[in-house]
């Protein structure tokens, strides 16, 4: 998923720098809200960043040299939305390039794309389509397909940028695709287990939070556990 340094045309990494720009900007401010309205969340926006960086700095080899990993973004994306995770996406994106050399900063705005902004969308979308069937189900389906559909957001813009010459775009993406499902999709059905089971430790020890955040609903957990000052304020966001 990270494209290198020098990968993209400069056209092309330019112009996604400049896609992903508004959405990073309204994500720094969504930060800024979030945190003013609930500091106690501070620790928590710290663990969902520190999920995506672990997980997405994991790199698992795949055909032809590329590699795959999990991308940690369903977590952050179930937890504080989209906007806040295409500013943490974009912070752990961009240690990555400085850091490990994982990306790079003239493809930053392409990565930051692919995995910050659209995986989140995408993913948190089927969250709220699918969160009446229940927490669980809901949060797996998130994490997965935010994973998912981030690499075939990469492989379109792959694609655009190295068309195939015999089948042209359609055949690039197909080809890009095809290369990273092998890996990719047993990794995103780990990655939605494992953010299931942080969510439920979470709705375990720490369930004034998530109701706070919106992720807990007051049936979601027996009565004795939800306190008369954190359900108003559950409710208040559904």
């Amino acid at each position: 998923m990270h494209i290198a340094e020098g990968y993209l045309p400069p056209v092309h990494a330019a112009a996604w720098t400049v896609v992903a720009a508004p959405f990073v900007v309204h994500g720094a401010r969504a930060l800024v809200r979030q945190v003013r309205a609930d500091p106690d969340a501070k620790l928590l926006l710290g663990a969902a960043g520190a999920f995506t960086f672990v997980l997405s700095a994991l790199k698992i080899p795949s055909v032809t040299g590329s590699s795959s990993h999990p991308t940690g973004t369903g977590l952050g994306t179930v937890l504080f939305r989209p906007p806040v995770m295409a500013v943490l996406g974009t912070i752990v994106l961009l240690f990555q390039a400085l850091l490990l050399a994982h990306g790079g900063l003239t493809t930053l705005g392409a990565n930051a794309f692919s995995m910050a902004i659209a995986g989140p969308w995408i993913g948190y979308g089927v969250y709220r389509a699918t969160r009446r069937i229940g927490l669980g189900v809901s949060v797996f389906l998130a994490a997965m397909l935010a994973d998912l559909s981030t690499y075939c957001v990469t492989s379109l813009q792959l694609a655009l940028a190295f068309p195939d010459p015999v089948s042209g775009l359609g055949g690039a993406v197909a080809k890009f695709g095809s290369i990273f499902a092998i890996t990719q999709i047993p990794l995103a059905v780990a990655e939605g287990l494992l953010t299931v089971l942080i969510v439920r430790l979470l709705a375990r020890n720490s369930p004034k939070e998530l109701l706070r955040l919106g992720v807990l609903r007051r049936s979601d957990r027996p009565a004795t556990d939800v306190t008369t000052a954190a359900v108003p304020a559950e409710e208040a966001r559904s």
